[in-house]
């Protein structure tokens, strides 16, 4: 595989993310509740990995080695309740600002992790994906006085979970192929949702009344896909980058809810669209710049 497909498939895996909270907040005003959305979201996910494994494979994975894929595992799940609870106390937009935050405390556990301080061209595009996170999300002209704290809470909290899973992801598992951990950490993250969510979805009919439509989607786009797409990419790409990289989860996420739930896109949503998309390809292009500098010299 060529070296700029790496990147692009994290661009894919986390533009997977983004429509994430608009398919929740839609099973929400079909009558049903986010816990139940995102458990039926995790189970799902598992039935489809445990298909594509059963077709690619067979046999009995191997689980030597595999506590990196179990820390992911666990961390995808925490990520996908607190998210939910986030949901239910603001509006979609203002929980992605938050879980947004997960690009610069990505980067922070990068550079403790290797003891290095952030790179010239990380600090300049996360000023620029700050920046535009603030005009992406409305928050200029919003009102936000009257969410409660458990929003901001459980949205942060997602924030750190899932620049958890980005870093759990950067470590390969020799021996271990990319389907395998797909089904691995689907696995663990559907055991991991059964003690936080709704597992009585199995039972009660809820999955019959059509809560298996939104649990379909968002099995693929929050699970099969992003974990598949990760788990290739970011070994390759690195934690630091990875977190910049999935910064396109932003603006998918507002466009995908004005799409489907007809939020309207002012003129500086737009601006603060184009600050994020800039500030992703920013470490790029200044990194190809200083390394023809260098060549000319």
């Amino acid at each position: 595989m060529k070296p700029w497909m790496y990147p692009l498939l994290v661009i894919i895996g986390a533009s997977c993310y983004g429509i994430l909270s608009t398919i929740i907040k839609l099973a929400i005003q079909d009558g049903f509740t986010a816990s139940e959305a995102v458990t039926s979201q995790y189970y799902t996910g598992f039935l489809l990995a445990l298909i594509i494994f059963l077709i690619a494979r067979r046999g009995i994975p191997k689980l030597r080695g595999s506590f990196p894929v179990l820390i992911a595992g666990l961390f995808t799940a925490i990520t996908g309740t607190v998210y939910g609870k986030s949901i239910e106390y603001m509006p979609a937009s203002l929980a992605v600002v938050l879980l947004f935050q997960f690009t610069w405390i990505g980067m922070l556990y990068e550079c403790i992790a290797v003891r290095r301080l952030p790179k010239k061209s990380e600090a300049v595009s996360l000023v620029f994906l700050f920046g535009g996170t603030i005009l992406a999300a409305g928050l200029i002209d919003a009102d936000i006085s009257g969410i409660a704290w458990q929003g901001w809470a459980w949205g942060l909290a997602a924030a750190f979970s899932f620049a958890a899973f980005v870093m759990a992801n950067q470590k390969p598992v020799p021996g271990m192929n990319v389907v395998t951990r797909l089904f691995l950490m689907s696995f663990y993250a559907a055991i991991a949702i059964t003690f936080f969510q709704s597992p009585e979805i199995i039972w009660n009919g809820r999955l019959s009344e059509g809560l298996w439509i939104y649990g379909a989607i968002l099995g693929v786009f929050g699970i099969v896909l992003p974990i598949f797409l990760f788990s290739v990419g970011v070994p390759k790409v690195g934690g630091g980058m990875s977190s910049i990289l999935s910064a396109v989860e932003l603006p998918v996420a507002i466009m995908a809810s004005m799409l489907l739930l007809g939020e309207r896109l002012t003129i500086l949503q737009f601006v603060g669209i184009f600050l994020v998309l800039l500030g992703m390809t920013l470490p790029a292009v200044l990194q190809k710049y200083a390394l023809r500098r260098r060549q000319l010299e």
